[in-house]
C-alpha cells in the first residue's frame, strides 16, 4: 500500500508544481508522478540539511511541492533546446 500512496502523491505533488511553475511543461503522467516523487525526496534532503526535519521524517505536502518546483527548474534547464 506504501508504494500506491507514494505514487498518488507524487501525482498531486507533480501537479500542483506544474501549474505553478511558469511555463509550459511538457510532461506525461509518469514524468508527472516521478516529478512528484523526486520533489518530495529533495524536500526530506533538503529540509534535514537546513534543520527542519529529522532523520528519516517526511518533508511534508509544502515542502514536497517547493522540492518538486526545484526538480522541474532542474529539468528544464537540463532539456533546454538552445
Amino acid at each position: 500500500m506504501g508504494i500506491i500512496t507514494m505514487i498518488v502523491v507524487g501525482f498531486i505533488v507533480g501537479l500542483i508544481a506544474r501549474a505553478i511553475m511558469p511555463g509550459d511543461q511538457k510532461l506525461g503522467i509518469i514524468m508527472t508522478i516521478i516529478l512528484g516523487i523526486a520533489g518530495s525526496i529533495v524536500a526530506g534532503y533538503l529540509g534535514a540539511a537546513l534543520g527542519f526535519y529529522s532523520a528519516g521524517e517526511g518533508g511534508g505536502w509544502i515542502g514536497s511541492i517547493i522540492g518538486a518546483i526545484i526538480v522541474l527548474f532542474v529539468y528544464g534547464l537540463v532539456t533546454k533546446k538552445g
